[in-house]
């Protein structure tokens, strides 16, 4: 939810930056004033201290909340700095990097840890080759709608910032978070993704998984895609739990 204490149109822009030149190093707060432009989001802002000579260091791609690269901290929440529009907010504008992951340079942090935790639940289908196998399997509308919603996931960490679990506990057992539960469920409802169910259900009932969740639901409230994360979260309680079942009478 963005602030309705907007900043007065034309006035300057005041931007309180957290900045940290190395990896080592100790972070530090820089302000910088800008001029105002009308429809100026946080990634043009930043980008005009780039045209100034004072670059701060940040990741920008799609500029249309497609990629999850510019997550940032902006006035305490954790946003995506392409959408986050100037006039609505509170200045001055306290910009901060992600504080749940290692911080490379100013805003740019190293979210591997997320795309790691994918490796580990196997998030691709498994087809081997490139050669036409002809049609697919079919799916049934309510399916695709579901996939649909699930497929939007950016890995973009608002989801991880936002959730008390989830730490800078950098260890393989360290909690996953609502992003590989939502992952999961995608691929475990598709028909090919299926074959490998099992193994991803394994890897979310081991340390760090499914029951660590804290259920605090703070994954569905800052997420920009508006994914289902709560629906997930149940679906994988209730998923490995029958495979847990299954596991104990079949030996």
């Amino acid at each position: 939810m963005q602030n309705t204490s907007a900043n007065p149109p034309t006035s300057p822009i005041i931007l309180r930056i957290k900045r940290q030149d190395t990896p080592d190093s100790a972070p530090y707060w820089q302000t910088f004033t800008i001029s105002y432009r009308p429809n100026m989001n946080v990634t043009s802002a930043l980008q005009q201290l780039q045209l100034t000579g004072e670059g701060v260091a940040h990741e920008v791609a799609c500029l249309e909340e497609i990629c999850g690269s510019c997550t940032m901290l902006i006035n305490g929440q954790v946003r995506q700095a392409c959408s986050t529009l100037i006039d609505h907010l509170r200045s001055p504008i306290v910009i901060e990097p992600l504080s749940k992951f290692p911080v490379i340079r100013d805003l740019i942090v190293d979210r591997s840890r997320m795309f790691d935790n994918l490796k580990r639940i196997k998030a691709w289908l498994p087809i081997d080759g490139y050669h036409d196998r002809g049609p697919g399997p079919k799916i049934d509308p309510e399916t695709q709608d579901e996939l649909y919603n699930l497929s939007r996931c950016m890995t973009c960490g608002c989801c991880l910032e936002a959730c008390p679990q989830y730490t800078k506990n950098t260890k393989t057992n360290a909690f996953v978070g609502a992003q590989i539960f939502s992952q999961v469920k995608y691929f475990n409802l598709h028909p090919t993704g299926k074959i490998d169910a099992d193994e991803r259900l394994e890897a979310i009932m081991s340390k760090g998984g499914i029951t660590d969740c804290g259920n605090a639901q703070n994954c569905a409230k800052v997420c920009p895609k508006d994914i289902p994360h709560l629906d997930s979260i149940g679906w994988a309680g209730r998923a490995t739990t029958i495979h847990a079942l299954k596991k104990f009478f079949t030996k």
